[in-house]
């Protein structure tokens, strides 16, 4: 038997519409990449941008567990000599851009190079509930009635 080897006409990409109110931050996380990447499909390939669409509204209400709302920090670098910043997550949670805890957290479980890049362009995500995806009729996928461990109440 032949290993199956996926072509891009064989590939069927849909959307996938995931609601993060109460969900834990990195079990969310790690189901967004997975349905990303593709591997919950049958005709999975590594090679190849298997992955689904995926719409994440309410991110700036995800949970994270103990104290990391108040002790994670989120470093970056200006890029001059000097220039490194820091961020704790509770304050990017209830600033504008709320929806950066939860890309950053999916990109660092993408593994690195050109294909991640291209895969992470297919995850759209919204601070609050509405979102411009209606015409593409995406799937609800309850994250929070996976597992009882994905939801954590505040």
């Amino acid at each position: 038997m032949k290993t199956f080897s996926a072509r891009p006409a064989d590939i069927d990409k849909k959307w996938v519409l995931i609601d993060a109110q109460g969900v834990v931050l990195g079990r969310l996380a790690s189901i967004i990449a997975k349905v990303l990447r593709g591997k919950h499909k049958a005709t999975f390939t590594p090679h190849m941008d298997m992955g689904d669409n995926v719409i994440v509204v309410n991110a700036a209400k995800v949970q994270l567990t103990g104290n990391k709302r108040a002790d994670k920090v989120y470093y970056r670098h200006t890029g001059y000599p000097g220039g490194i910043k820091s961020a704790i997550a509770g304050k990017i949670l209830e600033g504008k851009h709320p929806e950066r805890v939860i890309s950053k957290a999916v990109e660092r479980m993408l593994p690195g190079g050109p294909l991640s890049r291209k895969q992470m362009t297919n995850l759209r995500i919204y601070g609050g509930a509405e979102h411009p995806h209606e015409a593409q009729q995406p799937a609800v996928m309850d994250v929070a009635s996976m597992n009882p461990k994905n939801t954590r109440s505040a």
